[in-house]
């Protein structure tokens, strides 16, 4: 596969159906943030397509122009595929996890809630990028598809519950699609911090 700079894709709307909910939004993420790269199996007249961002792979395209070894780049990748490459992925990698992924489309406003008593939840800011940075190894994928921790802190994408200077609740925009935006959220594991995945998302989703 070869990596194709943003200003020599082809026409997207030919592979991708634009606008859409979930992963879908991940076309529009990378043209807006230019946070991913892109990939083909040939720069002129490409048969394959992939964007690639946060570890999360959208193939596009006919998979008999591919060899197994063309599929090495996206080893330990999320990849979203047509059925028709399933053959292709199962004889790329020796292990393949089926993962299900349920798309929650907001319809009507969200409505507020309240904090437990020593936690303020608030915007980040780039001057959070440090405490970002710091988060345990299980959370950093949550800023992956920005960039990094700085680049989500100065996004203004991203709100976080804070006790103690530290954060225990991050929700930010994931995919920021034309129509819809994709929210991912982590919490540390504390059962005295129940609910702020949703407090902390509450108002990113209203942003």
């Amino acid at each position: 596969m070869i990596n194709l700079p943003s200003h020599r894709l082809p026409d997207l709307e030919r592979w991708y159906s634009m606008g859409a909910p979930g992963s879908a939004a991940l076309i529009e993420h990378v043209l807006t943030t230019e946070a991913g790269r892109w990939w083909v199996d040939r720069v002129i007249q490409p048969r394959v397509i992939a964007a690639e961002c946060g570890n999360h792979v959208l193939l596009r395209g006919d998979p008999q122009a591919l060899t197994v070894k063309d599929l090495a780049v996206f080893a330990e990748r999320s990849i979203e595929a047509p059925g028709r490459f399933l053959p292709l992925i199962g004889a790329a990698f020796d292990r393949v996890v089926p993962w299900q992924r349920m798309v929650y489309v907001r319809r009507s406003p969200v409505p507020a809630t309240r904090a437990p008593r020593g936690v303020i939840v608030r915007r980040l800011t780039a001057r959070d990028a440090r405490v970002l940075a710091t988060l345990p190894h299980a959370m950093s994928w949550i800023h992956r598809t920005c960039g990094g921790p700085e680049a989500l802190a100065r996004s203004g994408y991203a709100w976080a519950a804070f006790q103690n200077d530290r954060i225990v609740a991050l929700a930010c925009t994931y995919f920021l699609g034309a129509a819809y935006e994709d929210v991912a959220c982590v919490t540390v594991p504390d059962p005295r911090l129940q609910y702020l995945a949703r407090t902390a998302s509450t108002p990113c989703a209203r942003t």
